[in-house]
């Protein structure tokens, strides 16, 4: 009886041993079966894309039309005034976020100074920017003591930014600033491009 029990715990401990070792040499980067391979490895389809055909859709096709009756997103203005000045397009923003050296040569402004626009600017600035960037532009809004480093507009090292920088910026963030680009259309930011000016020149 004693030497069946040790073979029983013998031939337990064997396996146990083998099953450790084969556990400890095995592959890292193997995952081992796949009991769903189509869930850990999914056929990824772009949708606004058509690089492969989609064995799904018909036609192969990954880009679909619109469902009928689908509404549109609102179009923003392409242009400004009338006569000769209707041609200033407002600029489609594609630059990448980091490369504000190219906003700051390429972009001009493309919405007309005038007191229309910047008291719509002001509007604008105070809903999205005041209580970060103070009312007079010198970074002492709420917000903006309590993230620390808020730039003063009017001060010698941002006064001189261009109509460029500031437009990516408002697009993009820098910093501890936040991006406002899905907040803010072209129109309301080139606006508030022309209220932030006028507060760099102290006014």
């Amino acid at each position: 009886m004693k030497l069946r029990n040790l073979y029983k715990y013998s031939g337990l401990l064997m396996i146990t041993l083998l099953l450790t070792n084969v556990s400890c040499n095995r592959d890292p980067n193997n995952p081992g079966k796949e009991y769903a391979p189509n869930m850990y490895l999914p056929v990824g389809y772009e949708p606004y894309k058509q690089e492969k055909p989609n064995p799904v859709n018909p036609m192969g096709l990954t880009m679909r039309l619109p469902v009928e009756g689908t509404v549109a997103r609102r179009n923003y203005k392409t242009s400004f005034g009338e006569g000769d000045s209707a041609n200033v397009d407002l600029m489609v923003y594609n630059i990448p976020a980091d490369s504000i050296s190219i906003s700051e040569r390429v972009l001009k402004n493309p919405v007309p100074l005038n007191e229309k626009t910047l008291a719509e600017g002001k509007v604008l600035y105070d809903r999205y920017c005041q209580h970060c960037h103070g009312a007079a532009g010198a970074g002492d809004g709420k917000v903006g003591a309590m993230y620390k480093g808020v730039p003063n507009y009017a001060s010698d090292a941002y006064k001189s930014l261009n109509e460029g920088h500031i437009f990516h910026v408002i697009t993009h963030g820098k910093a501890r600033m936040w991006p406002h680009g899905s907040q803010i259309n072209p129109e309301e930011r080139w606006k508030i491009v022309h209220y932030v000016q006028k507060l760099q020149k102290g006014a």
